[in-house]
């Protein structure tokens, strides 16, 4: 299996399963594209991953993507560069411990889980059409499966991290599961990996009023336990569904599925293929990411 001439683009990929999906695919020859926001660490990533795969065809682009306008920035500096994308990878994810706004006024963890991946695949289609059987792969994440609860998508009503954080990611679900259905027939398929659980900067720092309030009073045993339960080796698997998805001959034409963490063909939570909650968050997301005409 080989990806020798493909280009790759990675959101989050300067650390945690974005950086081990970035080096699994750097293996295979690709020219990986690391997106992250901080520039030094971006830098230091490609570094090491052009060290340890012997690839040296590792490029970084820094962008918050949690900003509409740097969306936009990326999308036209990837175009620029790379003219073309095989492989988008939405995998760039967001917990908080209290809600916040970001600039366009959107609830941040909504804004970088759902809004991100809608609009910065929006952006790259161009690019992304320009090449035969493009794949866009969307990593959902925590536990999405219970309800999507439509008046609670910003988390206006209430606010528990990572409570919210799961429901993001069945909304992330439910928009690809529409995304996915409009792009049938355009050569560019759309799948999402579950990764698994793993033990990441995202959540190593969460304070304990991130977790529910029943979880609280072990939050610091669960500190002591996740670094060896889901260390670097939970991490290195964890990016294998996506590798998967990106990469496997097998996976060619496969569209609107979604796997596990194993790889394997999953059914869609039912809150997903609940229509109702499909149509009123693409809605919404067309509307927050001012991008709302339809996808062609």
């Amino acid at each position: 299996m080989t990806l020798n001439g493909k280009t790759v683009l990675v959101t989050g990929g300067t650390g945690g399963i974005g950086k081990e999906t970035a080096r699994g695919l750097a293996r295979l020859g690709a020219r990986v594209v690391l997106v992250g926001r901080d520039p030094g660490r971006a830098a230091a990533a490609a570094v090491e991953l052009q060290r340890d795969t012997g690839n040296g065809t590792v490029d970084t682009l820094t962008a918050d993507l949690t900003r509409r306008r740097d969306l936009h920035r990326l999308a036209d500096q990837v175009t620029a560069r790379y003219g073309s994308v095989d492989v988008l990878i939405n995998n760039v994810g967001v917990t908080r411990e209290r809600r916040e706004l970001t600039e366009d006024g959107i609830e941040t963890a909504f804004a970088a889980n759902v809004i991100a991946p809608y609009l910065l695949t929006h952006l790259l289609l161009p690019a992304l059409k320009r090449v035969p059987a493009a794949r866009v792969i969307n990593i959902t994440g925590g536990i999405p499966r219970g309800r999507i609860d439509l008046g609670n998508l910003q988390g206006e009503k209430s606010y528990v991290g990572l409570s919210f954080y799961n429901q993001t990611k069945l909304a992330l679900m439910a928009m690809s599961y529409t995304f996915a259905e409009r792009l049938t027939g355009t050569g560019v398929t759309l799948n999402v990996a579950y990764p698994g659980h793993a033990y990441t900067s995202m959540n190593q720092g969460l304070t304990s009023n991130t977790y529910p309030t029943l979880a609280r009073p072990v939050v610091p045993l669960l500190r002591l336990a996740l670094p060896v339960l889901y260390g670097h080796r939970a991490v290195v698997k964890a990016s294998k569904s996506s590798i998967y998805l990106a990469s496997s001959p097998q996976v060619q034409g496969m569209h609107r599925t979604y796997v596990n963490s194993r790889s394997q063909r999953t059914p869609w939570p039912a809150a997903v293929l609940d229509k109702h909650n499909r149509d009123s968050i693409w809605a919404l997301c067309g509307k927050l990411a001012g991008q709302a005409e339809p996808v062609a």
